[in-house]
């Protein structure tokens, strides 16, 4: 046999790669560590549209990006609806770092969820943060602050904030954290150069360099915030959701790299007639083809 004949060739390569699309999955289930479910999903394709923009995989690192930076996905709690998140220009009680803040992108299907605090630190003394009736941010929204919590004397207590050395009156805590409608926190416009977030006591409520911080945010599937019902008999039959990148319809990704309307039953027992006959059907052709033009 020649194998330099343009038909061999084509046999090789069919050969090749006709094995790789039975068996490639398009949605992966993991990123990294963290399991993947709708609606969230590991590219384009995956999970839902809405949340495509703003939770991505890349190198098996998922990350929440908004107008204000790309953030570390740290977990997510898919019970309750909850991603957490990591800033790292965030004060903590271990270090302070300057920072421009934090914003969420008005049209994104995300808010703070209500364990969320803020505490920014280091205002001027007559920073619109901390007077008695907030700041105008444009559209008569005031954003105010705490001055009473105990939580300011307990963040100024950790060694990294108590060298700023200014009055604890400088801190402002906002909780439940209500940004305004621009959903922006603009520590330029309050004149705090850094702040510090979390979501977590810990049941350490005395000890802030046991707290957990970070960002807090609830997500919902919808106005009606209803799990689809397509989507769960998608993964009950082990498929990943997904869409049509096109049409932003519902498609399910089954392990065979199958896309359906419904779900990966059907699929799932075709696939071993179709591994078992049908494609050694084409095998034959194939052979049969490359033969007859020798």
């Amino acid at each position: 046999m020649d194998f330099t004949h343009p038909s061999v060739f084509l046999l090789s390569l069919f050969l090749f790669l006709f094995p790789s699309l039975i068996s490639s999955q398009i949605c992966e289930k993991n990123c990294g560590k963290e399991t993947l479910k709708y609606p969230f999903g590991s590219g384009p394709g995956c999970g839902d549209p809405r949340f495509q923009p703003h939770v991505t995989c890349s190198n098996q690192k998922l990350t929440f990006s908004t107008h204000t930076g790309s953030y570390p996905v740290t977990s997510i709690d898919y019970a309750n609806e909850v991603i957490y998140i990591s800033d790292p220009t965030m004060s903590t009680c271990s270090c302070t770092v300057p920072s421009k803040g934090f914003g969420l992108n008005w049209d994104a299907p995300f808010t703070f969820a209500d364990r969320t605090i803020f505490a920014l630190v280091d205002c001027a003394m007559n920073s619109s943060s901390i007077c008695q009736n907030g700041y105008d941010d444009g559209s008569n929204s005031k954003l105010l602050c705490d001055q009473g919590t105990p939580i300011c004397s307990l963040l100024y207590s950790c060694r990294p904030i108590s060298t700023i050395n200014l009055p604890i009156s400088t801190c402002c805590v906002y909780t439940p954290v209500n940004l305004g409608p621009s959903f922006e926190m603009d520590l330029q416009k309050l004149q705090c150069p850094s702040y510090t977030g979390f979501y977590n006591f810990n049941d350490q409520q005395s000890d802030p360099e046991k707290w957990n911080y970070g960002i807090a945010l609830k997500y919902k599937f919808s106005v009606t915030n209803d799990y689809p019902g397509s989507c769960d008999a998608c993964e009950r039959s082990h498929g990943v959701c997904g869409y049509n990148v096109a049409f932003n319809s519902f498609i399910c990704n089954c392990p065979n790299g199958i896309n359906t309307t419904t779900d990966c039953y059907f699929i799932s027992s075709f696939n071993n007639g179709f591994r078992n006959g049908v494609s050694w059907l084409i095998y034959a052709v194939v052979w049969s083809l490359v033969w007859f033009f020798l």
